[in-house]
């Protein structure tokens, strides 16, 4: 239930997300501290550092965002249509990579965190879990920013 909770969420989002320009998905509206690009790259960052990252595994994703868009990061006022393109194309393929490694066995130990609502998890299924509230949250950021745009 949990991929394909996460794998509804992140394909709704990209399909409310299609017809955005550039500037639409960096835009930060007043009284916001990011934008659209910024969440779902969040959201893409987020779910490889709570599973891979903490399993001591490299990511499936460039590990590049893990500055652009990891935990205390500031988004970036422009961007590249490549680097949009790139964020929007792994959001599935991530999240399937990541079901298809736990039905195989590749999260052996895991690193115990609590993140910052104070949730500690324990194991990679507990970081997944964790995950979708994570992305939940995320969800109603960018939709807040869209209906301002």
């Amino acid at each position: 239930m949990i991929f394909q909770a996460t794998n509804f969420t992140r394909t709704r989002l990209l399909y409310l997300l299609e017809n955005l320009t550039p500037e639409q998905l960096c835009f930060i509206p007043k009284g916001f501290k990011n934008n659209i690009l910024w969440n779902l790259g969040h959201i893409l960052i987020t779910e490889q550092m709570l599973s891979y990252g903490l399993s001591g595994l490299d990511l499936s994703v460039d590990k590049k965002f893990v500055k652009i868009y990891g935990k205390g990061s500031l988004p970036k006022i422009t961007v590249t249509i490549e680097e949009i393109n790139e964020i929007k194309t792994q959001l599935i393929p991530a999240i399937k990579q990541t079901k298809k490694d736990l039905k195989n066995g590749t999260f052996k130990t895991y690193n115990p965190y609590t993140t910052s609502v104070g949730i500690t998890l324990k194991s990679v299924e507990e970081a997944l879990q964790f995950n979708l509230f994570h992305e939940g949250i995320h969800f109603g950021i960018i939709l807040s920013i869209k209906k301002i745009l």
